[in-house]
């Protein structure tokens, strides 16, 4: 199981994919105004302010939220559980390789909702935003999880010809 070099690409998705829980993906930066300027990272655990504390200096700052982040962390759940499930799939390759193509979908399909989390934070929060490292991993496993499946596809190739010969 192990041994076979789809199985380290499955399991560096998988670390990546639990890194990815914890890392924010895109900064959300208020104009300067009134002396103060805002700065928000989003990532799977919701939107976080980062703002220096403006408490002794009399100003108020109302706390913004973002409605709908539970689906950014499912989402980023869901990779890394498909991709150790794909590993344990190594005597089913046709499946094991069809899942990997379901989950290069559902890498792209994050980006999809991570536009959209970029359409509202750019409405409801700042105009300015910016993405972090965190944005690269999805297209990072998207990568392996392709370079996964071409092997896995390679296996089965070489198994089907292996029984003709017998």
């Amino acid at each position: 199981m192990i041994q076979r070099i789809q199985s380290i690409y499955l399991l560096v998705v998988v670390i990546l994919g639990v890194a990815l829980y914890f890392m924010p993906v895109i900064a959300f930066t208020t104009p300067y105004e009134a002396g103060i300027q805002r700065m928000f990272e989003l990532g799977a655990q919701g939107l976080e302010e980062k703002t220096d504390d403006y408490s002794y200096t009399g100003i108020v700052l109302e706390p913004l939220t973002m409605r709908g982040t539970g689906v950014l962390a499912v989402a980023t759940l869901l990779i890394p559980a498909l991709a150790a499930g794909i590993i344990f799939l190594y005597r089913r390759r046709i499946l094991q390789a069809r899942i990997c193509i379901f989950l290069a979908a559902f890498c792209i399909g994050y980006y999809a909702v991570l536009g959209v989390f970029i359409w509202f934070g750019k409405r409801q929060i700042a105009p300015d935003w910016d993405m972090l490292f965190g944005s690269c991993i999805p297209l990072i496993n998207l990568v392996l999880t392709l370079m996964a499946a071409r092997q896995i596809l390679k296996d089965e190739a070489k198994v089907r010809a292996a029984d003709r010969l017998r």
